[in-house]
């Protein structure tokens, strides 16, 4: 196994332990994992200019009770010869804590009916030859949860954010900086769904080579079908759809300087998610 997926493997193993110990600590009313797949032919990285093929493998688990929830997600992604046939992985885990059930005392406000305390981290490895990008990320801060037909959740988070690229002798912590997220999934009818999530991230500072970084806007909505009624299948458990991702300045680069268009990913994906 390329060294770099032996790292990925166990990362997704520690943090597969760690949200399976969470769950453990305070059992789970409700329990959701899949394996999905999707891929796109325009996705698009930093200083190169050539879309870019590629083949994303996921694995993700929520689950959650009275008192919060937890949300872990693993992306394996496989990039064409036009990013060096890279390999990367992707870690991110999420918990809720809901203050109301905690409390005891509901909080509730106009459309909000619930505010929590998310806090998480992040993680990935990517052996391409250019940047190499090794990121770590903590994240915490506070969650209103919206009462709409399955979940709206919007947060407020502080980001610590370090990484160590190729060129880069010690691991660079950029400042710590503020992210707007929306994260949702929300029934349409039908056996349709509009589900995805958005990120307004400010500025780290400088980077680790010393120049400037720009606020990102990174959106990625998907609509899905149920395909398991037709299939004789517990409803739910396979969906299909499709996906766009639009990325401006991705990892705070500028996608009006010299990372080019690049910086810019506008990307359409086919999607597939068995659910068990």
């Amino acid at each position: 196994m390329h060294k770099a997926l032996r790292v990925a493997a166990t990362g997704t193993i520690a943090a597969m332990a760690f949200a399976t110990g969470m769950q453990q600590a305070s059992a789970a009313d409700w329990s959701d994992t899949s394996i999905g797949y999707r891929y796109g032919t325009k996705f698009a990285e930093p200083f190169n200019p050539k879309d870019i093929d590629k083949h994303i493998v996921n694995v993700t688990h929520a689950s959650g009770n009275k008192y919060g929830s937890d949300f872990l997600n693993v992306d394996f992604l496989e990039s064409d010869s036009t990013d060096a046939n890279a390999q990367e992985a992707y870690v991110l885990y999420r918990h809720t804590f809901d203050i109301g059930a905690i409390s005891g005392k509901a909080v509730k406000f106009g459309p909000v009916r619930g505010v929590g305390i998310t806090a998480g981290f992040d993680w990935n490895t990517k052996n391409d030859p250019f940047y190499a990008s090794k990121k770590h990320m903590v994240v915490a801060g506070p969650t209103l949860m919206i009462d709409v037909p399955g979940f709206l959740n919007v947060s407020l988070l502080a980001l610590w954010e370090s990484n160590k690229p190729v060129g880069v002798k010690s691991r660079y912590s950029y400042d710590t900086h503020a992210m707007l997220t929306a994260a949702w999934g929300i029934p349409l009818g039908h056996g349709f769904s509009f589900e995805g999530y958005a990120n307004f991230i400010a500025s780290k500072g400088k980077d680790e080579f010393g120049g400037p970084t720009k606020p990102e806007t990174n959106i990625d909505a998907q609509i899905m079908y149920d395909l398991s009624p037709s299939l004789g299948m517990k409803p739910n458990s396979l969906k299909a759809g499709l996906e766009y991702q639009y990325w401006r300045n991705k990892f705070g680069n500028n996608a009006k300087g010299a990372a080019g268009s690049g910086a810019f990913a506008k990307t359409p994906m086919v999607r597939v998610e068995y659910h068990f």
